[in-house]
């Protein structure tokens, strides 16, 4: 199960990605990015998560069952945590839709900024790719960047 939800993820996220990038920026493209891929990925996230969360907290243990583990915070504890299958899939999941988040938020930057797509597709790249490194190069760029504030794009 979590390699097919796995599986759904990226496609969702990548389907968001090739439009953000690919497809011109009318408003219909940029609610698709953020309803149809964004959301849906949230929505996925929210729903793995309670399931993952409800299956480590079971209200009822099966008689002689240990207890579940106290979660620790600490690079152990989250080692411990994400040795599972459903968390590393909620964990990635949780990556793949900030990331785009972070992708349209620069792209809409972008575009008021009058940046060209040209511009734009590396560090829209390096978000998909590395989040933070993206997002840190076009908040570096856009200090450098006037924007005139008309939207075109």
């Amino acid at each position: 199960m979590w390699q097919t939800l796995f599986d759904i993820t990226n496609v969702v996220a990548l389907i968001g990605w090739a439009l953000l990038i690919l497809l011109p920026r009318r408003e219909s493209v940029l609610y698709a990015v953020l309803y149809g891929a964004i959301g849906l990925l949230c929505a996925c996230y929210l729903v793995m998560l309670v399931s993952l969360v409800g299956n480590l907290v079971d209200p009822m243990p099966a008689a002689g069952a240990p207890p579940a583990p106290d979660f620790e915070y600490s690079v152990q504890g989250l080692m411990a945590m994400f040795r599972s299958e459903g968390a590393i899939v909620v964990g990635w999941t949780h990556y793949l839709a900030l990331d785009l988040m972070t992708g349209l938020w620069i792209a809409r930057d972008a575009d008021k900024r009058g940046v060209g797509r040209i511009i734009q597709v590396p560090f829209l790249l390096a978000t998909f790719m590395a989040g933070p490194a993206g997002l840190f190069g076009w908040l570096v760029a856009r200090a450098f960047i006037r924007g005139d504030g008309d939207g075109a794009g």
